[in-house]
């Protein structure tokens, strides 16, 4: 695990090219991106201030406890959100994809770490400017109002998983949600990019790592699922999936 050094951040603003004058207007995450919200002159004034972050494998975009300055869209790559207990053990809270905010809290320190788990690629706004416009943008606050009540819900499943499924319940409900992500990132919704390891997904959904590879491998025996190649998971019965997550 590596903190993130001030060698990967590039200031977006400044450029002497035309199409640099504003590259929030260009960017190709902003359909989908809380950015969305945003008209061009708030565009605008956002990319003054707006900073690059290009983060590797395994390194840290923030710790547990760091000041929360600053929000954040990925632009390309995945993260993983975790907390660590004092003994050393490990949660994970959530998983992060191309065009998904980072940074939502009320309070002035960071809940969770954020942790890369490839190449990541992100957007980071200043808190001060962001929560301005905020303030200043019916639409964006609308927006940023989704994003919470997204992040609920998700909780919300997760205390579900962990209280109530079974292990393969619990592995078929990731798969089935990892396709509904992929779709909405206009990926594939059958073969799979699973980016996180299988320890990632057992402190994701509170099993061993013993047990997630079982799982698997029977669902793989099954037929409802093929592994392809690495990172890949290929869906083949997606209607067994949906009934073994059901339960």
């Amino acid at each position: 695990m590596k903190m993130i050094s001030d060698m990967g951040m590039e200031v977006r603003s400044g450029g002497s090219a035309v199409g640099d004058a504003n590259p929030c207007a260009d960017c190709d995450v902003r359909s989908r991106a809380i950015c969305a919200a945003l008209d061009n002159s708030e565009l605008a004034e956002l990319a003054s201030v707006n900073r690059d972050k290009s983060l590797e494998s395994g390194e840290c975009l923030f710790f547990e406890g760091d000041p929360n300055e600053a929000y954040y869209v990925v632009l390309d790559g995945s993260l993983k959100l975790y907390k660590l207990l004092a003994d050393g053990r490990r949660q994970v809270t959530g998983f992060l994809f191309k065009g998904d905010f980072l940074g939502l809290t009320f309070a002035d320190e960071h809940s969770v770490t954020a942790e890369a788990l490839e190449g990541v690629k992100l957007c980071q706004m200043p808190r001060s400017t962001f929560e301005m416009l905020v303030g200043d943008s019916q639409p964006l606050g609308r927006k940023l109002l989704q994003v919470a009540n997204r992040g609920i819900a998700s909780a919300q499943e997760q205390m579900l998983l962990l209280g109530r499924k079974t292990a393969q319940e619990r592995l078929a409900s990731f798969l089935l949600w990892l396709s509904a992500r992929a779709e909405d990132r206009g990926d594939s919704a059958i073969k799979l990019y699973v980016p996180m390891s299988r320890t990632d997904m057992g402190d994701y959904l509170g099993l061993t790592v013993e047990t997630v590879s079982r799982t698997v491998t029977k669902l793989k025996t099954a037929g409802v699922i093929h592994l392809a190649d690495k990172g890949i998971i290929e869906i083949r019965d997606i209607d067994r999936l949906e009934d073994i997550a059901a339960g």
